[in-house]
């Protein structure tokens, strides 16, 4: 496996949201591990809901300049874009797995780059989509890119 993590939108946007420290906190120690180790990936879609969260839906919410920095930043790193043929394939897997279509477009993404687990909180922690884990990285600690760590 290639030992890379798709993480969702919401890991991202828990980086500029003042109002959840605890979740800030660990979102900037997986983007920071992750990012350095070289094994996070994210869409387009992701970059486009992140995009709008941290301009419309925070409380305290970035500037627009702000937030297309940010949004260039991520988009550094490896970027699964998102096509037709995905987006059936999320169809389905939504119809069959009683998905929102949205959690079925990441789950696409992530099955396309060859990633082993998704980062979210929008799905159940410990659900295996397609050979894709779903691991909720706020639920309890844990050392996600730790040395000796299968990833």
């Amino acid at each position: 496996m290639s030992g890379r993590t798709f993480v969702d939108t919401n890991v991202f946007v828990y980086l500029f949201d003042a109002g959840a420290p605890e979740k800030k906190a660990t979102a900037q120690r997986l983007l920071d591990a992750g990012a350095e180790a070289g094994r996070l990936v994210l869409s387009t879609q992701v970059l486009e809901e992140f995009y709008v969260t941290v301009t419309r839906k925070l409380a305290n919410p970035l500037s627009e300049d702000d937030a297309q920095e940010a949004t260039r930043a991520l988009a550094g790193l490896p970027v699964v874009q998102v096509d037709p043929e995905m987006i059936d394939a999320a169809i389905s897997l939504s119809r069959h797995q009683s998905l929102s279509f949205w959690d079925a477009l990441v789950v696409r993404a992530a099955v396309a780059a060859g990633c082993e687990r998704l980062l979210s909180e929008d799905l159940q922690d410990g659900q295996e989509i397609e050979g894709v884990r779903v691991e909720n990285p706020f639920l309890t600690p844990r050392s996600f890119f730790a040395p000796g760590r299968p990833s």
